[in-house]
């Protein structure tokens, strides 16, 4: 599976985010109307995404539950029939919620950077580094966002999107 170190923060503007991607010359790439429905599954998250009504993809993934910057292992297939998926996911386990975002993606060396106004939770950036070059250059490259950005523990977010409609 292909790995990447990932943290999710909290922000208080996008406008502050955006300027920040400006200054280090982070190159804008697109803007993406996601929706998210997320399965139940006994390990990792299973969620298919669809993406500005167009594109779906059948995402699992686990990470740990922890704050600040942990690794992921992830599996993305392509998905030419989202609804006969959704269908038969829904069935063998059932939703657990649907996220609906519209995120910029930024591309940062073999980082991107995304930018995310997170419908009924606020706006979030999350920094997704794929671990193409090691382990210590991924970690040097989350230490250099964390510090551009200005990112504080406290504002790191453990778990996902959906782990956090679901607390509310």
């Amino acid at each position: 599976m292909p790995k990447n170190l990932e943290l999710k923060a909290s922000i208080p503007t996008l406008r502050s985010a955006l300027s920040v991607c400006v200054r280090i010359r982070a190159r804008k790439h697109s803007v993406l109307n996601q929706t998210d429905t997320y399965f139940k599954v006994k390990k990792g998250r299973l969620k298919l995404r669809e993406i500005n009504g167009k594109r779906f993809e059948l995402i699992y993934y686990m990470r740990s539950n922890l704050r600040g910057s942990c690794y992921s292992d992830y599996v993305v297939v392509p998905v030419e029939e989202p609804k006969a998926i959704k269908t038969v996911c829904g069935i063998l386990f059932g939703v657990k919620t649907v996220v609906k975002k519209s995120r910029i993606l930024f591309l940062y060396k073999n980082a991107r950077i995304h930018i995310d106004a997170v419908r009924g939770l606020g706006t979030f950036i999350e920094f997704e580094v794929l671990v193409h070059h090691g382990k210590r250059q991924a970690r040097r490259l989350m230490d250099f966002l964390i510090l551009e950005f200005g990112i504080s523990k406290r504002r790191s977010i453990a778990g996902s999107y959906a782990d956090l409609l679901l607390k509310q």
